[in-house]
């Protein structure tokens, strides 16, 4: 048993905390109605339901003052609860603030993680370790994972240390040790996961360590288990609080339960509306069931807005209510007017992006109309505005030079004719406008656009696309293909994948072209051919040379007549002999035994004419100027794309993504060489002064942070929702997009333009796109559609294709929407005009992650690799034995049944 007692729990406690009952209360000026209500509900569970920009954070930091303030608890007896260290300095700062100079204490104020640090030390013997424990880092944890994973001889490539430690943290997240493990999960990581689970949760004891997720899990292990240590924080914890309640897990959510079931006195503050990191264990029915958890609980609705105009709370609220898993609220604001949300659709994302930054540059230069007439819906005045501007030290530009340095406006405005003569300013700072995507691939085409235009951005919550590992790595095979001289690109890539390379191996190299004055890509072949490198390295070097010469020969070659003519010959013999051997397989149409022996070799002979074709056409490619093939094949070939499509981390599918939209961004240019230039010069003119830029960040990035100008590009079907989100989590998922769309709309201020694209480029193909089901639940009268035309039905090309109403009826047909906005909006833009739309022309969505329709022992074709047979599988991914290229781990989705190869036209 700890030595812990209860002077321990009031470290820090002073006379002044406990006089702090006779100080007048000026923290409960200028609430309103519904934060007064919530900060003087002292007793009980309370349940603050606080909506977007409706001042949640004030009424809770002024709850913490009120119970300082009456006396009811010392600094001490308060648990208050963050998700970040920085909001728990802040809410800290802000509390000493409203009681009128630094709190003293406040020692349980912090995040989940920080405050069970500070239990566990106290009681690690409890659960087998020492109060010197180790926390460990990602790194750490995963070293130790691959460890135990060779230990158990599972082949690591198939089986990685990254998935094994994703897996074990949503089990901890859950609250599970190794053995309270469902039988229904315990089958995951080759049936072996809850086995490698408790021997990595040994580990860690005999190591005296323990990562993040044990923090909470150990704890609520000691709550369970000890009733007399629970019972001793319960006595201590009068009064709890918790911010984003909607955020928490499953094993925080024990914990604060256990902690409040004593004297009850929990404020769960958050909003489920802005429930949307279910991704990493954040569960949304934490908040939907608060009343059943804790009977009795007083639900306050904070909904009286802040931030927004009323059309854009408008819009949100009744896209929110479509999702039947909430509470309910609804956002309203005492500001009348402002600027209705705009929707716009534009052919393809390429010109979504030109527009955008267009109106980003009308609005920050102060031409466009919206910008002359702009007003803030919270700000009664001018002088007001120039506040709440200048609180973050505010600079807007335009193009003309003048600069309105809005501290100065507010030294200006100190007296009361001053302040109400002051003008708002009649531009939007770039500082002020921000775009939030849905997936961190759809920024590229923004990137480019202002790169090239010369509009300063920064990328919040990640690097900026060309600086994204993957993008680095793929470009670094780029130009030691155009530039077999580059040693820069040979270093960064020549172990990457892992080639068996060390650094040994890369010291060799380096030592070999020094003495010859030669570039790296020589000296390794020296090495290779003198057998200084030898075993799997070597042969893998040999390999990684010549796909080297290779990629350059072709490069070197474009347009060689010669070498196109040779191959336009051999592509000729090749449709001969497959057009003779395809007759004479004809005539066993269902061989059986002695007919069976006569056809086979015949088959395989034509499979292997089939693949030899499709090589050959490949190189006629290469050699007409396809350098976006060629950049595909290095990819491929090199094993760069098969490392992350094999990698089970979250990050592994936003990589591929950004490797998809990098080889999309090669069809702007007409070889790699322009394409690398294109790069260089302009990440070369990017500065990183101290100037206003644009944000640019993903939607779950912007959670919490408000803009007066937000654009939302990407509102289509697949992209946003999201296909992936829907295929594994279904409604859930459907619901959980739906907030996040809400999240989107709620962090804009003042003006909000929504927009899609009729078209896009997949997979090299352009295909048409289906607006984004959310549109159609926005209501009409807070919406501005200064969309073209010519995007709904024209009857022409892939937005005809896309946008029929043909295509909209199909879903109205399967749901009533025929009240809905969206419809009505449809019908309205129509009006007379003919549409039509052939019924087959249809936006097929072929869906990667879906199950594989394929079984062991099937026969399938892959374009590159040939015929083979299916040995293995786990969902969409399989391990085929290919008749001539050996054993595989490809997608389902790449590859064919056998029976039906001879019918794609590959």
């Amino acid at each position: 048993m700890s030595s812990f007692d209860d002077a321990d729990a009031f470290e820090g406690a002073s006379l002044s905390a406990r006089a702090m009952a006779a100080r007048p209360a000026p923290y409960l000026d200028g609430l309103n109605p519904a934060q007064r209500e919530a900060v003087d509900a002292l007793d009980g569970p309370v349940l603050m339901l606080a909506g977007a920009g409706t001042g949640k954070t004030r009424a809770l930091t002024a709850r913490i003052a009120h119970l300082l303030g009456q006396g009811r608890a010392r600094t001490n007896e308060i648990l208050a609860v963050t998700f970040t260290n920085k909001a728990a300095r802040e809410m800290k700062e802000r509390v000493g603030r409203l009681m009128g100079g630094p709190v003293e204490g406040l020692p349980w104020m912090g995040t989940f993680h920080s405050l069970c640090v500070k239990i566990l030390r106290r009681h690690a013997e409890l659960v087998g370790l020492k109060s010197n424990f180790t926390i460990l880092d990602t790194d750490d944890q995963i070293r130790l994972m691959k460890q135990l994973i060779v230990a158990a001889n599972i082949d690591e490539k198939r089986w990685p240390a990254r998935q094994l430690a994703g897996l074990i943290d949503s089990w901890k997240n859950r609250a599970w040790g190794p053995e309270q493990v469902p039988a229904a999960e315990a089958s995951h990581f080759n049936n072996m996961g809850t086995e490698l689970y408790a021997a990595y949760q040994q580990r860690l004891l005999a190591l005296n360590a323990c990562d993040f997720g044990d923090l909470l899990l150990h704890v609520v292990t000691i709550f369970q288990t000890r009733p007399d240590v629970l019972e001793q924080y319960q006595r201590w914890f009068r009064y709890i609080l918790v911010d984003e309640y909607q955020d928490t897990n499953i094993a925080q959510y024990l914990w604060l339960r256990l902690l409040a079931g004593r004297h009850k006195n929990i404020c769960c503050v958050g909003d489920d509306d802005q429930s949307i990191y279910g991704w990493r264990g954040a569960e949304v029915g934490n908040i939907l069931r608060f009343e059943k958890d804790f009977p009795g609980a007083k639900v306050i609705r904070l909904e009286q807005n802040y931030r927004s105009t009323e059309h854009i709370l408008a819009a949100a609220s009744r896209l929110i209510s479509g999702n039947a898993e909430r509470l309910g609220k609804d956002l309203w604001t005492e500001e009348k007017g402002g600027e209705k949300i705009r929707l716009i659709g534009h052919w393809d994302g390429e010109e979504e992006a030109r527009w955008i930054g267009e109106e980003i540059e009308a609005l920050y230069s102060g031409v466009s109309a919206i910008a002359k007439r702009r007003q803030n819906a919270r700000s009664v005045s001018p002088g007001q505005e120039a506040d709440r501007l200048a609180k973050g030290g505010t600079v807007s530009k335009n193009r003309d030079g003048d600069i309105h340095q809005v501290n100065l406006m507010r030294a200006e405005s100190l007296t009361p004719e001053g302040r109400s003569n002051l003008p708002i300013p009649q531009t939007f700072g770039l500082d002020e406008m921000a775009i939030l995507v849905r997936a961190s691939h759809q920024m590229r085409a923004f990137e480019d656009r202002f790169l090239t235009i010369g509009l300063p951005y920064r990328v919040i919550g990640g690097p900026r696309f060309y600086e994204r590992l993957e993008i680095r790595d793929a470009m670094a095979y780029f130009r030691l293909a155009v530039s077999p001289e580059d040693d820069l690109a040979f270093e960064r890539v020549v172990n990457t994948p892992k080639r068996g390379l060390g650094d040994k191996a890369q010291q060799v190299i380096q030592r070999q072209a020094r003495e010859d004055g030669v570039n790296l890509l020589e000296g390794a072949r020296y090495c290779v051919a003198s057998g200084q490198i030898g075993g799997k390295g070597g042969a893998q070097l040999r390999v990684f040379v010549e796909a080297v010469d290779r990629w350059h020969w072709f490069i070197r070659n474009v347009g060689n007549e010669l070498e196109i003519k040779k191959r336009k010959e051999a592509i000729g013999v090749f449709d001969e002999a497959i057009a003779q051997l395809a007759a004479e397989l004809d005539e066993f149409p269902e061989p059986e035994g002695a007919d069976r022996a006569l056809a086979e070799p015949i088959a395989i002979e034509l499979e292997q004419y089939q693949s030899k074709r499709w090589l050959v056409e490949r190189e006629l490619s290469f050699l007409d100027g396809d350098h976006v093939r060629l950049a595909e094949t290095i990819l491929e070939d090199s094993g760069y794309t098969e490392m992350w499509q094999n990698d089970k981390t979250p990050e592994a599918p936003g990589r591929l993504e950004n490797l998809k939209e990098l080889v999309k961004a090669l069809e702007s240019f007409d070889n790699l060489q322009g394409f690398l230039e294109h790069v260089s010069l302009i990440m070369d003119n990017d500065s990183e002064d101290a100037e206003e830029k644009i944000t640019i960040m993903t939607l779950h990035a912007a959670k919490g942070l408000e803009f007066p100008v937000v654009f939302l590009p990407g509102w289509e079907d697949g992209l946003f929702p999201s296909q992936r989100s829907m295929d594994e989590s279904g409604l859930k998922g459907l619901e959980e997009e739906r907030r996040l769309a809400y999240v989107g709309i709620t962090r804009a201020e003042e003006l909000c333009t929504i927009s899609y694209a009729s078209n896009r480029r997949i997979y090299g193909r352009w295909e048409a796109q289906y607006k984004s089901r959310f549109l159609e639940e926005l209501p009409d009268e807070h919406i501005d559609d200064i969309s073209s035309p010519s995007l709904y039905g024209g009857g022409f090309g892939a937005a005809g294709q896309g946008f029929g109403t043909s295509a909209v009826e199909d879903r109205a047909a399967r749901a009533d929407v025929y009240n809905s906005p969206g419809w009505k909006r449809l019908q309205d833009r129509a009006g007379s005009r003919p549409v039509s739309q052939p019924r087959e022309a249809r936006h097929v969505v072929i869906d990667l992650d879906a199950v594989s329709s394929f079984t062991e022992g099937d026969r399938v074709f892959h374009k590159k690799f040939g015929y083979g047979t299916v040995e293995a599988l786990e969902g969409d991914k399989l391990e085929v034995a290919f008749d001539k290229a050996g054993t595989k781990h490809v997608l389902a989705g790449y590859v064919v049944a056998a029976d039906i190869a001879d019918e794609i036209p590959f």
